[in-house]
Parts: structure tokens; C-alpha cells; sequence
């Protein structure tokens, strides 16, 4: 199984996109990068599914353009017209190679979803491995209306309640992907995040 990031070097602002190949070869997040079709065409010729942490506008806006050039599954928690499946916490579904857990993770989105597996964690934005504010484990924004500081402390919580030791590897929605201590990312994230300061200035 291999996981790469479609989106790393874009020229827009999106979310990153992880495609992960093997034996459901599976789009984390399709993104914002209008490249993204030209991406998946020179690496595969088949998309079995797309998983959704959340749709907010930097992670979806690209979803239409690859359901119609590949038609794959798409999976998501909320509505969405090009929807298949529901996801819902504790639900399993192969991501590559690899047999994942649907966990609720709302506080930065109402939907959002995060993907645990024994050796891997798609945690979209609600735990990043750095990004402006922290390195070595940040948290997504929950200044906007719509958001929670409190529901994302929870998710995060609850994340490392359900991280198995043996995840080696971190997929986050923005920011450089983490090999090495999940578990430690996780537990700097929420330190970080109890301080309940604002995150950017």
C-alpha cells in the first residue's frame, strides 16, 4: 500500500488529497486543486472510492470532477448529491490495503470524520502535524461561528482513546504528513488546544 499526497505542491489553496492505493484504492479528500484529475489519471486508471473528513470547501470542491472522470464510491457523514455512502462512527472500510475506523471527530465541522487504522490515521483537520500556529502537533481552527473549541478537545480525546500504539503514520488535512509517535502528536495536540488561546493571532 502507498499513500501519496496529490495536492503537496498546489498552486491553490486546498486540503491535502491522499491517494492510497491497493486493494480499494481509496482518494482521501479530493481537494481544491483544479490539477486533480490530471494527478490521479497519470498514477491510476481506477478509483475505487473517495472517503470525506468533512466538506468544507477546500477538501470537496474538487469532488464532482473526479466522481465524473472516474466514477467511484464516494463516502461521506453529511448530504451530499454526489453521496453512495454514509459514513458513521464505528463503521470499517478498507482505505488501500488497509481495514479503517470511522470515528466522529466534530469541533472544527458539524461532519467531520477521522480514519483509524493499526497502522495509519487520516485525521483530517481536526489534529495536524504542523502548520502556522504549532509544530510537532496543532489542532484545526474553531474561531469560525459554526465551530467548537470544546467539541474538537473531545474529538481529540477521544482519538487517542481509539489510536492504537502501533499507528507509525499521520495523515492530516493541511501540513506535512508524520511518521513516527502518533500517539505523542496527538497528546501535544491537545495540550495545546486545552489552553483554549486563540490560535492565530
Amino acid at each position: 500500500m502507498a499513500v501519496t499526497n496529490l495536492t503537496a505542491d498546489a498552486d491553490v489553496f486546498t486540503s491535502n488529497a491522499f491517494l492510497v492505493t491497493g486493494a480499494e484504492t481509496t482518494l482521501v479528500d479530493p481537494g481544491a486543486d483544479p490539477a486533480i484529475v490530471d494527478a490521479l489519471r497519470a498514477r491510476v486508471d481506477t478509483l475505487d472510492r473517495i472517503v470525506v473528513t468533512h466538506q468544507d470547501s477546500d477538501h470537496v470542491d474538487q469532488l464532482g470532477a473526479v466522481v465524473e472522470a472516474f466514477d467511484p464510491a464516494v463516502y461521506t457523514a453529511a448530504e451530499h448529491p454526489h453521496r453512495t455512502h454514509t459514513l458513521a462512527s464505528g463503521d470499517e472500510l478498507l482505505v488501500g490495503d488497509e481495514t479503517v475506523r470511522v470515528v466522529e471527530t466534530p469541533g472544527h465541522a458539524d461532519d467531520h470524520v477521522s480514519l483509524v487504522g493499526s497502522d495509519a490515521l487520516y485525521s483530517g483537520d481536526v489534529v495536524v502535524y504542523a502548520d502556522g500556529a504549532f509544530d510537532d502537533g496543532s489542532f484545526g481552527r474553531t474561531d469560525r461561528p459554526y465551530q467548537s473549541r470544546e467539541r474538537l478537545i473531545e474529538s481529540i480525546e477521544r482519538l487517542i482513546d481509539v489510536t492504537p500504539a502501533s499507528v507509525a503514520a499521520l495523515y492530516p488535512g493541511h501540513g506535512p504528513s508524520y511518521e513516527g509517535d502518533v500517539r505523542a502528536v496527538l497528546d501535544r495536540a491537545l495540550e495545546r488546544a486545552e489552553r483554549r488561546e486563540p490560535k492565530y493571532d
